[in-house]
């Protein structure tokens, strides 16, 4: 059977504006498939019976053009298969050059497929922060099935204004700026869209970026912290991991949680960093060793994980992230409040223990490359983010040699 070709009015999907997309329908051995032509139309501007715009159409001949380049250039495939004697199917012809991602020019559709290869990657975490990022602009927007060309820089620096009136912070806006950033990238990758649809070239993401506020602390409050003696469960919990993570170059939690007794090799902990997969070798403090042998006597019972932080129980990914998220906002709690009975100068967080380990060896004149090895960074530019400013103390020392 032939395949027939052509552009319709989709009217079974009204947008917000009251206008319906236009489509490219493929007809072969009975079976229909469709794609987005990337524009939509209101049906008062839009010749039913000859598929085309209408005379009232504001922007008639660009469309009729757009059409007939999207006509041409898949008769022109067809024709091409018929001559080389290949077989074909309505959705291979919609299929991108040089590669497997079948997608329509619709934002909406590619985030979500970008949320769904990272779920299946198991990056769970990532996948959910995506998935913020994709509501936020749905929330903005009313609906991100749109074609990439409407995401512009006019589009996007409205997006900006609008979050900022929302209260959000410069770093959150730029997060989710690159999220959509990198669905795009994904796009032009998989030759959904053209390189002339990238707004990023004009638009900086760059100038959403701004360094954290300090998260480190002076060696005595850390000693406060370490002396504090728990009063429940979780506080006693919060205690030894801040500790636990402060004498073992400030692992993360997630790496915490992951810990069991295969990890400790010849009086070394030994592991893999989560987040950048780097090999992390540390020599165990007297203090590590303490804590960890006071979590020793049940970690039969946790399948051999050092801390009562994941269990047997928790198999799939799924469950793992979940039991992750609320144990460290437990965690994260018990140690704002105990920051607070303490009167210490900012917000208590297990990331603070990270902070302060790379800040105290600065302080002691240990050089920024050793710090960033310990860290498990990824580059020593990451690392500068981590090390807290000079104490003032240190500048009026530094601007008393100038009399």
């Amino acid at each position: 059977m032939d395949a027939t070709v052509k552009v319709l009015c989709y009217k079974s999907k009204t947008l917000a504006n009251g206008e319906h997309p236009l489509m490219v329908c493929i007809c072969k051995d009975r079976k229909r498939k469709y794609q987005s032509l990337g524009i939509s139309i209101h049906p008062t501007h839009w010749d039913f019976k000859k598929n085309e715009p209408n005379e009232l159409c504001p922007n008639r001949d660009e469309i009729r053009l757009l059409i007939q380049q999207k006509l041409y250039d898949l008769q022109k495939t067809i024709l091409s298969k018929r001559i080389e004697g290949k077989d074909f199917t309505a959705s291979s012809l919609f299929k991108p050059k040089g590669g497997s991602l079948s997608l329509h020019n619709n934002v909406g559709e590619c985030f979500n497929y970008y949320v769904r290869i990272l779920k299946e990657q198991d990056r769970l975490r990532y996948a959910g922060m995506y998935e913020v990022s994709l509501n936020s602009f749905i929330k903005y927007a009313g609906s991100l099935d749109i074609p990439f060309s409407d995401v512009d820089v006019v589009w996007l620096k409205k997006y900006e204004a609008w979050m900022l009136k929302q209260g959000l912070a410069i770093n959150t806006i730029g997060t989710r700026i690159r999220h959509l950033r990198a669905v795009f990238n994904m796009a032009i990758e998989h030759h959904v869209i053209d390189e002339e649809c990238y707004p990023f070239h004009a638009y900086k993401v760059s100038k959403l970026s701004q360094y954290p506020p300090k998260r480190a602390m002076s060696k005595a409050d850390i000693q406060r912290v370490i002396d504090y003696k728990g009063k429940t469960d979780i506080e006693s919990l919060a205690i030894a991991l801040f500790t636990f993570s402060y004498f073992t170059a400030g692992i993360n939690f997630i790496d915490i949680a992951m810990l069991k007794h295969d990890n400790i090799i010849d009086g070394n902990l030994c592991y893999q960093r989560a987040k950048t997969k780097k090999q992390i070798v540390i020599p165990l403090q007297e203090e590590s060793k303490r804590i960890i042998s006071n979590y020793s006597a049940d970690s039969a019972n946790r399948s051999g994980y050092l801390f009562p932080i994941l269990s047997e129980f928790h198999k799939s990914e799924a469950q793992v992230a979940n039991r992750l998220h609320k144990v460290l906002a437990k965690v994260n709690k018990a140690l704002k409040l105990i920051g607070q009975e303490l009167g210490l100068p900012i917000k208590l967080t297990t990331y603070v223990a990270r902070h302060s380990f790379a800040t105290v060896l600065k302080r002691a004149g240990v050089s920024t490359s050793i710090i960033s090895e310990s860290l498990g960074h990824s580059s020593e530019k990451i690392t500068q983010i981590y090390l807290d400013s000079f104490e003032n103390s240190q500048i009026d020392e530094a601007f008393s040699h100038l009399k």
